[in-house]
């Protein structure tokens, strides 16, 4: 029986990162963010729709869809960020769900499905457990800025688009600080990996 845990956090907390560790154990991480564009390429049923709703002009010369544009629309615009929800989640749920079952059909102990709204999206019901990955929001904010180069305004809009870190911290089964070093944040994933009885196989 596969444990399913749901990976989370907001932007730039280091949820990425844990990923990373993850598939390092050689655990299957199914990404709702690769997903999610996946299931908006040309052609894609949820690509008609949001052409539809935000018109040709968030879309690049080749016909794809200008994401650094339409970011700009719903970070700005709560109705517009739930509409495009509304329209993307149906499909980034299917995509993951065949995807979990694929990796369950191989027998696999533990997937993580990586998904940045899992609290506000309520993909919670997908999962056996939800595992969050937190920073301050000062750390958080610094990161960002850093990251993406961003003013502390577009910081701060994207960070606020958000359920606050501290809200997630409530509603998480389990709970890793990244608030330290790289080392501390490895040590922290390795325990709950053990808690969960997961053993890397050996090459």
């Amino acid at each position: 029986m596969a444990l399913i845990i749901g990976l989370t956090g907001g932007i730039a907390s280091g949820k990425s990162t844990i990923a990373n560790m993850l598939k390092n154990e050689g655990i299957t991480v199914i990404d709702a963010d690769v997903e999610s564009r996946l299931a908006v390429e040309q052609g894609e049923e949820a690509y008609h729709h949001i052409v539809n709703h935000f018109s040709k002009s968030i879309l690049l010369e080749d016909g794809s869809i200008n994401r650094a544009k339409l970011g700009e629309i719903i970070f700005n615009n709560k109705e517009e960020r739930m509409k495009l929800n509304e329209i993307v989640h149906p499909a980034i749920r299917k995509r993951m769900l065949q995807k979990k079952e694929s990796a369950k059909n191989h027998g696999e102990a533990i997937i993580i499905m990586d998904i940045p709204l899992l609290f506000e999206s309520k993909f919670t019901e997908l999962v056996d457990k939800t595992l969050l990955v937190f920073v301050d929001e000062d750390i958080q904010l610094q990161r960002l800025m850093e990251r993406n180069h961003y003013s502390k305004q577009e910081a701060l809009a994207r960070i606020h688009s958000q359920m606050p870190l501290a809200e997630k911290k409530r509603l998480a089964d389990v709970v890793i600080d990244n608030n330290g070093s790289l080392e501390q944040t490895g040590l922290q994933l390795k325990n709950v990996l053990s808690e969960w009885g997961f053993q890397k196989e050996e090459a």
